[in-house]
């Protein structure tokens, strides 16, 4: 078991990130009439704007929460006179708002493709698999908040971010910061890491197009002249 943590929490962030990134790569090379999120809102619009929104709002604060909560190190905390237990108190209130509206968003898209004939009949296993992954990963992720309200002196907290950083900065003693957290936090970080891993062969690729949509506010007004 020693070298199954290792290897899952020491070793496969960085397959997982090598997946993504250059799969991600690949897929754009060679694929780039697949590079879309492949809208079926002209198979049936139903509830897909209620859900579409109530996903993309949860899922996007998910994700910086993620970044800023795990990534911040605990010094600058400590610096801006934020405790532990404060941090810990905000990161379950806000994460579990945020993912409130995400999993809200999953089931109304997910009963919408599986229970309308011309959408299931034109659902590949791939949208299956994200839609599932992610409802899987927000359920975990939703019950780490009754088990982080059990101890709010923000310990593990700081251990999870501890462990983050060091993958970040790649240093190899990342795994043994969360030996001791609780089973439910290891399948949610797996759970997390392993959808980077489908990320790139799936429609999920669409979200680099959103980034990269950033650079166009900053271009010029196209003029367009009626012909004369």
């Amino acid at each position: 078991m020693d070298y199954l943590h290792q290897f899952v929490f020491g070793i496969y962030p960085y397959i997982a990130l090598a997946i993504f990134l250059l799969g991600s790569l690949v897929r754009f090379e060679r694929e780039q009439y697949s590079w879309k999120s492949e809208s079926s809102q002209l198979l049936h619009r139903g509830s897909l704007r209620l859900g579409n929104i109530l996903f993309h709002v949860g899922i996007i604060g998910l994700f910086f929460g993620h970044a800023v909560g795990l990534l911040t190190p605990v010094a600058v905390w400590d610096a801006l006179g934020v405790t532990h237990s404060f941090k810990q108190a905000f990161a379950m209130t806000a994460g579990g708002i945020m993912g409130s509206l995400c999993l809200i968003g999953v089931l109304i898209l997910l009963g919408r493709r599986l229970g309308n004939e011309r959408l299931a009949a034109n659902t590949t296993w791939r949208d299956k698999l994200v839609l599932l992954w992610i409802l899987a990963t927000l359920v975990l992720g939703l019950s780490t908040i009754a088990v982080s309200a059990q101890h709010m002196d923000g310990h593990e907290m700081v251990l999870l971010m501890t462990w983050a950083q060091h993958v970040v900065t790649f240093r190899g003693d990342a795994a043994s910061f969360i030996a001791e957290t609780s089973p439910v936090f290891k399948a949610h970080l797996f759970m997390g890491m392993s959808l980077f891993v489908i990320f790139p062969f799936t429609r999920l690729v669409h979200v680099w197009s959103g980034f990269g949509a950033v650079g166009y506010l900053g271009r010029s007004w196209q003029l367009v002249r009626p012909r004369r």
